[in-house]
């Protein structure tokens, strides 16, 4: 299985010094480039970091040990943040019927079929998130669990998963479990096919801020 290179955000300071911006530097300063971080820790450190103006959003990201190129060990899936994401979600919904009212009920903002099907085609994407009444049976619930913050998930080609995880401004417990909800959620997504390893790292970040390394072992089953 071949292995990607993976460089944390906060490992290399004389690289940053150079390439970021003065509150960067100024944040990486606080950052144990060396440590792993017990999440609540590494929560505490992240909250002290100097913040831009704007409520920014807090990823976790995970290295799994795992091969993109083999169809049997992709990983993808959902997860309900027990706090929301902190983003207000505009939701399509392709439905008809009782759906298609149920859908609307719900709060999703676009509820359509053959007229809705052609409008994004011709390139409509004023939306978030579109449901599919082929997949899903109850329209008001996966409505409701998207605009509450269900966020999904996926492997990128090198290996890597990146999941929102909630917003800066979020107080320390709302994070901590949202972000708790996070790692079990791409846990049980492994794949039968995968060997070994399957977190080989995770961390956690808001927009403008370096990385913290996070000891994801309390969460994994093997």
């Amino acid at each position: 299985m071949p292995k990607h290179r993976w460089v944390r955000p906060h490992c290399n300071k004389s690289m940053a010094k150079s390439k970021h911006s003065k509150r960067f530097r100024a944040a990486l300063e606080k950052v144990d480039g060396s440590k792993t971080y017990a999440l609540s820790d590494a929560i505490a450190v992240l909250k002290t970091l100097p913040a831009p103006k704007f409520d920014q959003t807090v990823t976790l990201s995970f290295r799994l040990g795992v091969d993109p190129k083999q169809s049997d060990q992709m990983v993808r899936g959902t997860c309900p943040l027990p706090h929301g994401s902190g983003k207000v979600v505009r939701v399509l919904v392709f439905a008809e019927g009782a759906a298609a009212e149920a859908a609307r009920a719900a709060g999703a903002e676009h509820v359509g079929f053959k007229d809705l099907i052609q409008k994004c085609q011709e390139g409509f994407s004023d939306f978030d998130v579109a449901v599919a009444t082929p997949v899903t049976e109850d329209t008001a619930k996966a409505v409701r669990e998207v605009k509450a913050g269900r966020v999904e998930f996926k492997l990128d080609k090198n290996g890597n998963v990146a999941v929102v995880a909630g917003k800066f401004s979020f107080d320390p417990q709302q994070l901590a479990e949202n972000c708790t909800a996070v790692i079990n959620a791409v846990v049980r997504s492994r794949p039968p096919a995968a060997k070994g390893r399957f977190v080989e790292n995770v961390t956690i970040a808001a927009t403008m801020s370096p990385g913290l390394a996070v000891d994801a072992s309390p969460y994994l089953k093997n």
